[in-house]
């Protein structure tokens, strides 16, 4: 049962990037510098991008109960935490040192579309 898991990690996720999104949107629009809200907009964008990702993997692996497929979702999983985070902290603190945390997470993104698309490919 470990999509399970995955599925209530991807929804929080998703719940998450709806609130901050909001968050950003309305209660920081005139607090942070133009940079620093576009930062904290790209996070939020990638973590709905990647919940509803890492959701999709999920619910393929509790389909056809692909590995591969489940390593995509957590790979999604993480990487939102690792990228999104990490612009979230760098928009609320301005600590550019926030900033190279971010790539590790892109990283991981990466890793779980070509773990998603090895999963498809091997049905």
């Amino acid at each position: 049962m470990p999509h399970k898991i995955l599925i209530i990690f991807a929804a929080l996720l998703g719940f998450l990037g709806v609130a901050a999104g909001a968050f950003g949107a309305h209660a920081l629009k005139d607090k942070l510098s133009p940079d620093m809200l576009n930062a904290f907009d790209v996070a939020s964008r990638y973590q709905l991008i990647h919940a509803l990702a890492a959701a999709v993997a999920a619910l393929a692996v509790a389909h056809y109960g692909n590995a591969f497929m489940l390593c995509a979702g957590w790979l999604f999983a993480v990487g939102t935490v690792f990228f999104s985070g990490s612009l979230y902290l760098l928009a609320l603190t301005g600590l550019r040192t926030w900033g190279s945390i971010t790539p590790i997470g892109g990283l991981l993104f990466l890793g779980g579309w070509a773990c998603m698309a090895i999963a498809a490919w091997r049905g």
